[in-house]
């Protein structure tokens, strides 16, 4: 929401507190399978009811509002799959985002115990991310989340100068494959749990380049890191930690950065001077605060000044082309001088 769509009358209260049923009709039509069913073929309602086991009614309402939504197209009495109902929300296409979308559906419910969550000031369950099951999934729902705005970063973020690279908290190691496509001369390695490098593993050995990626177990904010680097790649995990212990972890990766080497931290920032927009950088740390210990969301110049602590200097504001990269397209540059 921006500021000026903020909520002044009942009728914006009831608007916004009324956004939820689109979200639940989509997540209805993913737990039907919907999609999958449909395929690429067309159906009345009666015929594809009967295929699913469900009723005509409960049917032709949730795909009349499918419709309107724009992922199913109406002719007449038949009813078609979008593209991108057709591909990615298609568990029979090769292009299917099944783990990303399994976590979107498992976030419904958790987000409704919101407000124990602001009572205790603690996440909603305690498995997660040392559990290797849910470690693997999250990372392949991580990899699909990732894949366009990889591509949009390493085409513009080049390294022509530097030999080796570091993914800290990498997971499947996407950004870390897709810098090594864009320059020949380098080497990456990803460090993260023993779960995430097993999927990194499986991406990797389907690229040609994926030979040139390499592979560090541990816990980057307590176990050294794994020798020295041009540059270290910080995506997306800042906002997992509170600022102590970002701070600390600025420190460890400037002992793993070659004299004049660069961290480049992407995540999601606050950027005005109350710390309240983005809106979507707001509302993720209720996302924080409903799956992390300490996690938040941070302003860009809090930061800053982080990694000044960390003695890391010259820091910068990299913004990449409008409508690329991830998040708001903002990077932070720190270098080690």
């Amino acid at each position: 929401m921006k500021a000026n769509q903020s909520i002044r009358t009942l009728d914006d209260f009831r608007r916004i507190a009324y956004g939820f049923r689109l979200p639940r009709i989509c997540l209805t039509a993913l737990d039907l399978d919907l999609f999958t069913i449909m395929n690429t073929r067309a159906w009345t309602i009666p015929n594809l009811a009967k295929k699913m086991n469900v009723s005509e009614r409960g049917l032709s309402i949730l795909c009349r509002n499918l419709a309107s939504a724009g992922l199913l197209r109406k002719h007449g009495t038949q009813y078609r799959s979008s593209h991108l109902g057709q591909t990615m929300l298609n568990a029979q296409s090769p292009e299917y985002r099944g783990a990303y979308l399994d976590l979107m559906r498992q976030q419904w419910d958790d987000w409704s115990l919101l407000t124990q969550s602001v009572k205790s000031g603690k996440p909603v369950e305690e498995q997660g991310p040392e559990d290797p099951e849910y470690r693997r999934a999250f990372t392949w729902a991580m990899h699909y989340r990732s894949l366009e705005a990889a591509k949009h970063v390493a085409k513009q973020m080049v390294f022509p100068r530097a030999q080796s690279l570091l993914d800290v908290g990498g997971g499947p190691g996407t950004f870390a494959l897709e810098f090594l496509r864009r320059n020949a001369q380098l080497q990456a390695t990803v460090w993260d749990r023993l779960a995430a490098l097993d999927v990194a593993r499986e991406i990797a050995a389907s690229c040609r380049y994926g030979s040139r990626l390499s592979y560090h177990a541990g816990d980057f904010l307590q176990d050294p890191p794994p020798g020295k680097f041009d540059v270290i790649w910080l995506s997306n995990a800042i906002h997992i930690y509170s600022p102590q212990e970002n701070t600390a972890l600025f420190r460890t990766l400037r002992s793993a950065l070659n004299p004049g080497g660069s961290l480049l931290i992407q995540d999601t920032f606050l950027s005005d001077k109350d710390g309240l927009y983005p809106a979507d950088t707001n509302l993720f740390a209720v996302t924080m605060l409903l799956f992390t210990q300490t996690g938040n969301t941070y302003h860009s110049t809090e930061i800053q000044t982080w990694l000044k602590k960390a003695r890391l200097s010259k820091t910068k504001l990299i913004r990449l082309q409008k409508g690329t990269g991830d998040w708001e397209g903002v990077l932070i540059e720190a270098r080690h001088t």
